[in-house]
């Protein structure tokens, strides 16, 4: 499970952003998790729990916003929505489809306590 080893990261990295800022506590963290990134929301939330215990992310209300799949036709330039990497252009019915978005992983906020 690939979800463990990016908990800890993300812990790793928003308790590191909050030691820097002489924080306390991190109260929420903010991520943004791509559907076509091959993770599943329900158990990074699961390992995060675990990966977050005992750090300054302890009790951390974390918030997984899901991100749909975007892809544009290298062929004719048609922008759609992406269920899968290996998609058809529903314009030309190309395959050379280039994944515009629904592949990242990211933090886009954190709150902080710093009393």
């Amino acid at each position: 499970m690939h979800e463990m080893s990016l908990a800890v990261s993300i812990v790793e990295l928003v308790s590191g952003k909050a030691r820097a800022a002489g924080a306390t506590k991190v109260t929420a963290i903010e991520l943004e998790v791509g559907k076509l990134s091959g993770l599943m929301p329900e158990a990074l939330a699961f390992c995060f729990e675990a990966a977050a215990r005992d750090t300054l992310a302890q009790g951390a209300r974390l918030e997984i916003r899901e991100v749909e799949g975007g892809g544009r036709c290298l062929a004719c330039g048609h922008a759609f929505v992406l269920d899968s990497l290996l998609a058809q252009c529903p314009q030309c019915g190309g395959y050379a489809v280039e994944t515009v978005q629904g592949r990242e992983l990211q933090v886009v906020s954190l709150t902080i306590d710093e009393e």
